[in-house]
């Protein structure tokens, strides 16, 4: 989509290289060009609207000072004759920043993109298509989702919003981990769970799963099956309740995830992979290719030629293949499918299963960057002060499901998003449970409904904004107007950032930041006022940021209201 950003980069850019070539500089660069020139926001209005560093990263290569490379390029500039639209003066400062002031012009030009944009400002083609497979939760079968699954929930299916609103080609994938010995201890649990709802003395064992939704499980059994299971011999009857309760697990889970606004394109089962021979295959190419070696009755993968800090066992001196066997074989089956990237995001329990993992594609000969592991740390929920426990094998576990009844969808989205996903997280439930500006999900949906009601107002009065295209957005003077606007053209480069560096935080944020300039300016200047051509200005803008606001939070996976 088009970006009024981009043309005032692409203005600065072109500055520079005249300046550049004016001076002689351009000649002894060689392969150099506008792409090369960083162009940024300031961050604050007194250096300016734009600023560059690239005299500091040329000063090495010129063998000057950056400051005497900065005022050469200015000094070479000429704004009135290489007819820039945007650019009105130049300064240099520090050790060599060049800053770039521009006229109001950009700024209005930023509000009719908006307004004729709509739901596709802040969206392009910097992915360039390219096929990226994220998975994320993943979760063991064996319960409900808790809080924990909840924020990969949250972060992973952001992120791919993001990816998407990028310009990347983005599959989810949700791995169902149902071929290892948990799922058997899962049965085994809801079978024992049958035989006391039976009346049975049964001494239920440490190592079982002791929730509550154990028993609900064994009961549902009971309730639908009970004749086929009186009927059934011990081994057929645990084969049926390892696989009933998994049905069980995955449709409750399936469930809390939808409940929650996250769905997958796909649900891969670990048993089919290993059912169809996989892993014995990737063994068997690892074999071939030299890459695996005997060693105390065990077959061991040489990832140390990877970065690995030791070699690690695929297949142990019991003939079991190990994790690792079944993630390589995983990982190369994402990579089969014809994807160019595959990020996981994993707890950070499996930090040290990255390397490994990254290697045993290696060894297969692929790139070990088709690989990129984003590691979201755990979360506390606080709760009147004190922190609530959570341990999911003695069933004192906080799920999705009571997460979402506490505070919301849209507030828990809000709050497991807030943070940088490589720091702990503390979610405080009082304050997300508030109706007031304090809560900082219900501060930006209030920005969004106010928006809404003042063109209720407006339509009241019959004051409509049919011919958007027409505003004369001159009107705008305040330094709130155009702080607000700063913002609003800053979202496209947010959403790239965020893409860039896999933080769906980052537009939790600008939400937050942005709601507040809108109230800052609604609580000091009237909308709706006696001058026809400055409401209808404000009414323009007013919808800007209301657009914006949708957007943002529609990549949040969190809703926009029009009435609170």
């Amino acid at each position: 989509m088009y970006n009024v950003v981009d043309d005032v980069r692409r203005e600065i850019q072109s500055g520079i290289i005249a300046g550049l070539a004016r001076s002689g500089i351009l000649e002894v660069l060689g392969d150099f060009s506008d792409r090369d020139i960083p162009v940024e926001y300031t961050r604050e209005k007194a250096h300016g609207d734009f600023a560059t560093p690239i005299a500091l990263i040329l000063a090495g290569k010129v063998k000057k000072k950056p400051r005497d490379v900065a005022e050469t390029i200015v000094g070479n500039m000429d704004i009135e004759k290489d007819k820039t639209r945007y650019i009105q003066h130049v300064e240099i400062a520090g050790p060599g920043f060049i800053n770039f002031f521009l006229g109001r012009e950009w700024l209005e030009d930023v509000l009719k993109v908006i307004l004729k944009s709509g739901a596709q400002y802040g969206r392009s083609d910097m992915g360039h298509g390219r096929k990226i497979l994220l998975e994320f939760v993943s979760a063991n079968p064996t319960g409900p989702m808790n809080v924990v699954n909840a924020r990969a929930a949250a972060v992973g299916a952001s992120l791919a919003n993001i990816l998407e609103a990028s310009g990347h080609d983005v599959s989810t994938e949700y791995y169902i981990n149902d071929a290892g010995g948990q799922i058997n201890v899962l049965g085994a649990s809801c079978e024992l769970r049958y035989l006391e709802l039976k009346g049975e003395d049964v001494e239920f064992p440490e190592w079982g799963y002791q929730g509550a939704y154990i028993v609900d499980i064994a009961r549902l059994a009971m309730d639908k099956h009970s004749k086929k299971l009186e009927a059934m011999d011990a081994e057929k009857r645990g084969e049926f309740f390892r696989d009933f309760a998994l049905s069980c697990m995955l449709e409750e889970q399936k469930a809390s995830l939808a409940r929650f606004g996250v769905e997958f394109d796909v649900w891969f089962s670990e048993r089919k992979l290993v059912d169809a021979g996989a892993v014995q295959e990737v063994i068997e190419i690892l074999t071939q290719r030299g890459m695996v070696y005997e060693a105390d009755g065990a077959l061991w993968l040489r990832t140390t030629e990877f970065g690995d800090e030791k070699d690690r066992v695929v297949v142990k001196s019991d003939g079991d293949y190990t994790y690792l066997a079944g993630d390589i074989a995983y990982h190369r089956n994402k990579l089969e499918r014809g994807f160019d990237l595959l990020i996981n995001i994993w707890g950070p329990d499996h930090h040290g299963h990255v390397i490994p993992t990254r290697a045993g594609l290696e060894a297969l000969g692929y790139p070990g960057s088709s690989l990129e592991v984003l590691l979201l740390q755990f979360l506390s929920l606080m709760s009147r002060g004190e922190r609530v426990k959570m341990s999911k094998r003695a069933g004192e576990f906080v799920t999705m499901d009571e997460l979402i009844d506490e505070v919301g969808k849209d507030a828990a989205r809000y709050f497991l998003l807030m943070r940088n996903i490589e720091s702990h997280l503390e979610f405080d439930l009082s304050l997300a449970k508030e109706h007031s500006q304090a809560n900082p999900v219900y501060y930006i949906q209030y920005a969004h409904a106010r928006i809404s009601s003042i063109f209720r107002q407006a339509e009241g009065r019959g004051i409509n904004l049919s011919d958007t295209g027409g505003i004369d957005f001159s009107n705008l003077t305040e330094e709130i107007e155009l702080d607000i606007i700063r913002k609003l053209a800053s979202y496209p480069d947010e959403v790239a950032m965020s893409a860039i560096e896999r933080a769906p935080n980052r537009l939790a944020g600008y939400a937050l930041d942005l709601a507040g300039l809108f109230h800052s300016f609604y609580n000091s200047h009237r909308v709706i006022n006696e001058d026809p051509d400055l409401t209808v200005a404000r009414l323009g803008l007013s919808e800007a940021v209301r657009t914006v606001l949708a957007n943002v939070l529609g990549l949040l996976g969190i809703s926009a209201p029009h009435e609170m």
